[in-house]
């Protein structure tokens, strides 16, 4: 077991690969509409040995295991020991004052901490730095096969915020895990890319009616499905507090090296003037901005504005299955998350100047975009932008697109209003 106190220049950082579909026989208990338990059979060949390998390490050591969500990585560690949720906040760097959800394989398990045994003599199962101080906490049952068997096989709830080093985008591959982490955890389970791209839904279900404290994948709309939740509201945008209920509510998040611009979703496109002064722009695009090369003074164009069925299709078509088998179909038979290039225009600025021009499609449809803008502005980061351009989405037209806004107003350093 790795010594929590040693430098942490004395780690090393391992990927340890693991199909899905090579690992496990899994099965719910008792139906496939309520994850009540699991009943997970790991196999013998070396994806499963990553898996028992990991949980073992989640229920022992001090230093965190960074692991696979749908939504984006999470950086785990039994969240009934003190010494263990510590080593997350060291090795993010994050303060310690911003609550932790905690992840939990079942309702089962669930349970067993909401109801301790009489063994316990204080009455309390989790450790005192998941809750930064608040009476209630976050639960999560996360929908991804490897994270379910990874909690599960640990035995243990954990603790778990996104696997970046804090402020930095969230990361939805394991590489985005290495590039922040390396030399401060010793393993990143590599479950491919991350089907949601951004963080979970947190709703505040003790209030009435409940309230979404922070906007993520799972939409309102789909809450509002839930029996006794036909009226959850939307929390966020009053939640300014000094003691915040859900994570990414207190400082500044999500945000790369380079300075960021948002430009909100009616607002007009940049110009020539807004980028004079860098000489590596990165532009991250949606359904609107297109490069205008044959105009030297507009830059971008806004005549080409791409929408896929009004674009509120793409956040309510809701999948006929539900539930567990929901759960096992889109793990095991996943659409590829594919992705983004970048594209490099090289401009002459008016008065003969060059500019180094770096763009990003995401394309028009807000779940692809909810996918691929963390990898976006940390690829872009990676080429030593000055500065990166977004173009925002229109937050009216749901929760993810919400989500997006609300990830990358924390990220900006700059806003321009429609």
């Amino acid at each position: 077991m790795a010594d929590s106190h040693a430098p942490v220049s004395a780690m090393k950082t391992t990927i340890l690969p693991v199909d899905t579909g090579k690992i496990t026989c899994i099965k719910a208990i008792p139906g496939d509409d309520l994850l009540d338990d699991l009943e997970i059979d790991l196999n013998d060949t070396e994806d499963a040995q990553h898996i028992r390998y990991a949980a073992s390490q989640l229920k022992t050591s001090n230093i965190p295991v960074a692991f696979p969500t749908e939504t984006v990585y999470g950086l785990g560690a039994d969240a009934t020991r003190s010494s263990a949720v510590q080593g997350i906040y060291k090795a993010k760097q994050r303060p310690a004052d911003n609550p932790l959800i905690v992840h939990f394989a079942s309702l089962k398990q669930l349970r067993d901490v909401l109801r301790p045994n009489a063994v316990q003599t204080n009455g309390h199962v989790l450790a005192p730095e998941v809750t930064a101080g608040l009476s209630t906490f976050g639960a999560r049952i996360p929908a991804n096969i490897l994270a379910l068997a990874l909690i599960k096989f640990a035995d243990v709830p954990v603790a778990a915020p996104s696997a970046n080093a804090s402020t930095k985008p969230s990361p939805t591959a394991a590489e985005h895990v290495k590039f922040d982490l390396d030399g401060r955890i010793e393993i990143i389970i590599d479950g491919g890319l991350c089907e949601v791209g951004v963080e979970s839904t947190v709703v505040d279900g003790l209030s009435s009616p409940p309230m979404i404290l922070r906007p993520g994948g799972v939409s309102l709309e789909q809450l509002r499905t839930c029996p006794g939740w036909e009226n959850v509201r939307i929390g966020y945008k009053n939640s300014a507090e000094e003691k915040p209920k859900a994570p990414g509510m207190k400082y500044r998040h999500y945000s790369p090296k380079a300075k960021v611009v948002l430009y909100e979703s009616e607002a007009d496109a940049p110009s020539w003037e807004d980028i004079k002064e860098y000489g590596k722009v990165g532009m991250i695009t949606t359904r609107c901005w297109k490069v205008d090369h044959s105009n030297a003074s507009a830059l971008f164009t806004k005549k080409h504005c791409e929408i896929v069925n009004g674009q509120a299709a793409s956040e309510t078509n809701e999948e006929t299955t539900r539930g567990f088998a929901r759960l096992i179909a889109n793990t095991l038979h996943a659409t590829p998350v594919s992705r983004k290039g970048i594209m490099l225009h090289r401009l002459t600025r008016p008065g003969g100047s060059g500019i180094e021009l770096f763009g990003l499609a995401l394309g028009p449809d807000t779940a692809g975009i909810a996918r691929g803008v963390f990898a976006a502005l940390r690829e872009l980061d990676r080429v030593d932008v000055d500065v990166i351009l977004v173009e925002g989405i229109d937050e009216a037209e749901g929760t993810t697109a919400a989500a997006i806004m609300n990830r990358l107003r924390k990220a900006a350093e700059v806003n321009v209003p429609g």
